[in-house]
């Protein structure tokens, strides 16, 4: 498959993310964070590991309980607790540093370059978003601050790490493993801190599949697949979607107001997408393709183990 359907495919899962706003504001009951992400993450992970039936290899469970932290328990949390201290909008822009954290984290760990065009496009970005979403009576909480920017460093540092830590199976194992181990992790937090579940109605439960079937399962399989084939500064430029989405959707489903600014960050927005897209010579290590073999296994060389 080409790069263009590689970016293609992994663009849709920061699409589809844009649309948990509103699936939590029309479906989901409130006042309940980690038991939703809970919900979100554990039948996921659980799904797609009854699909491929294969767990991790005893010295991988360290690296997957890590990831599964990063790229969804402390990440889901921490949203959560920007999303209730923060207004939307400064919440949002906050955690747009995302991509700008990757390009950063990528150096040290992957070994990539960091190039002034790809820093343009993330400074694009984050004021793109800025002017989507913030508004001049936002208010700033220290510690909703402090949540947004701990989120942002988390999903950042698990990205860049899901790339370098590449393990002989397929991106949906891989993707399996990393939702049941953030499933895990936000089991404990929900009986400590929400240990009486909501009741739960039809709208609700719709909503719950929704967020754990596509929203989880299938974005992070397609996001993952994505960070294996992906130089860093392309794929963090996809995140600013995201939000461009969430936006546009809150403009159809819930009547919210779009005028000229959030019109000309929508534009800011697509230009660093596309600024981040442009590929660059020398800006990341290459990292070896994986092929599915006729076991259902793969390795890191494109050979198929028994």
């Amino acid at each position: 498959m080409n790069r263009h359907a590689d970016l293609l495919l992994t663009a849709l899962a920061p699409t589809v993310w844009g649309s948990t706003y509103v699936v939590t504001t029309l479906l989901l009951p409130p006042d309940y964070p980690l038991t939703m992400a809970l919900l979100r993450a554990l039948p996921a992970g659980l799904l797609l590991l009854l699909l491929v039936r294969q767990m991790p290899r005893r010295s991988w469970w360290p690296r997957v309980l890590l990831l599964g932290a990063l790229n969804f328990s402390l990440f889901w949390a921490m949203l959560f607790v920007a999303a209730y201290r923060l207004p939307g909008g400064v919440a949002a822009t906050l955690g747009a540093i995302q991509p700008l954290l990757v390009i950063l984290l990528a150096k040290p760990l992957l070994g990539s370059t960091i190039r002034a065009l790809a820093i343009l496009a993330a400074l694009a970005g984050i004021s793109g978003v800025a002017l989507l979403v913030l508004t001049p009576r936002a208010a700033l909480d220290p510690l909703g601050i402090a949540a947004a920017l701990t989120g942002a460093l988390s999903m950042a540092l698990g990205t860049v790490l899901s790339r370098r830590w590449q393990p002989p199976v397929s991106a949906l194992t891989f993707t399996a493993w990393q939702l049941l181990a953030g499933g895990l992790w936000l089991l404990p937090a929900v009986l400590l801190l929400e240990p009486q579940a909501p009741t739960l109605t039809a709208a609700n439960l719709a909503g719950i599949a929704y967020l754990a079937l596509i929203g989880a399962a299938l974005t992070y399989l397609l996001w993952f697949r994505g960070v294996a084939r992906l130089e860093p500064a392309a794929l963090s430029s996809l995140g600013f979607l995201s939000p461009l989405s969430a936006v546009l959707l809150g403009w159809l489903l819930l009547g919210q107001d779009l005028g000229q600014l959030q019109l000309l960050g929508m534009a800011i927005v697509a230009i660093s997408v596309w600024l981040g897209q442009l590929k660059q010579r020398g800006s990341v290590l290459p990292m070896p393709a994986m092929r599915l073999g006729r076991t259902g296994r793969m390795d890191a060389r494109g050979d198929t183990s028994d």
